[in-house]
């Protein structure tokens, strides 16, 4: 696998428009639905004010183009934005691969506050296997869908989705549903993202990524992406 370093630059946050930090939003005029979607290695090659990497996360090849890569101990990007400010309903899909060799529980994406109201998509990591683990917290109210008998083959690639809808919180890998729960939810507050880690730097991600994507809405899976 071809790896090319990224250049780190942390410095003072400036606020940037959509089209500087390469998201990409969309709007689909029979559905109304609005999406954002971070390529991720797009994003670091650009590396904006708004953005934040700590560690030397990698961007390497990969079956959908260049990914980024984690190494479960120290790489990760911040993001001084978080969009499912204001939304109760909503869909978070990423296409990443989850790889051998990491901490048992690893965080690849948190959104909200780093204590408080917090949106996690959360992976326990064995031997051979992974298995998803999703959170949610708001206010007093809190959520966490986790199964240890669904296991996936660690080294691949996969696409998870994330779907709350006026409080029911649904599991999706590979486009297949998993586990359900619910929840009294209200929008979650905060406006920072962790990438690859929680955002007090615990729980490190070892693996790669290619894209998330945030839809303002409920999304079934054949509307997912593409994987």
């Amino acid at each position: 696998m071809n790896r090319v370093a990224l250049t780190i630059v942390i410095g003072a946050i400036a606020i940037f428009p959509p089209n500087k930090l390469n998201m990409t939003h969309k709007s689909n005029p029979q559905s109304r639905n609005v999406q954002t979607e971070w390529n991720l290695a797009r994003m670091t090659e650009k590396m904006p004010g708004e953005m934040k990497v700590a560690g030397k996360p990698e961007i390497v090849k990969s079956k959908y183009g260049k990914a980024v890569s984690f190494n479960g101990s120290s790489d990760a990007i911040i993001l001084e934005s978080m969009p499912l400010t204001g939304l109760q309903k909503f869909t978070i899909e990423v296409i990443f691969q989850p790889q051998s060799g990491g901490n048992f529980e690893q965080r690849f994406l948190h959104c909200g506050e780093t204590q408080g109201d917090r949106i996690l998509l959360e992976l326990r990591s064995t031997a051979t296997d992974w298995y998803f683990d999703a959170f949610v917290k708001v206010g007093e109210q809190q959520c966490t869908l986790i199964d240890p008998k669904l296991l996936h083959p660690l080294d691949q690639w996969y696409h998870v989705a994330y779907v709350i809808d006026n409080g029911k919180l649904e599991t999706f890998v590979n486009g297949k549903k998993e586990l359900a729960g619910n929840v009294t939810f209200s929008p979650v507050k905060g406006n920072k993202t962790s990438i690859g880690v929680r955002q007090n730097e615990v729980s490190w991600f070892k693996g790669a990524v290619y894209c998330i994507r945030f839809t303002d809405n409920t999304l079934s899976p054949e509307d997912f992406m593409d994987f």
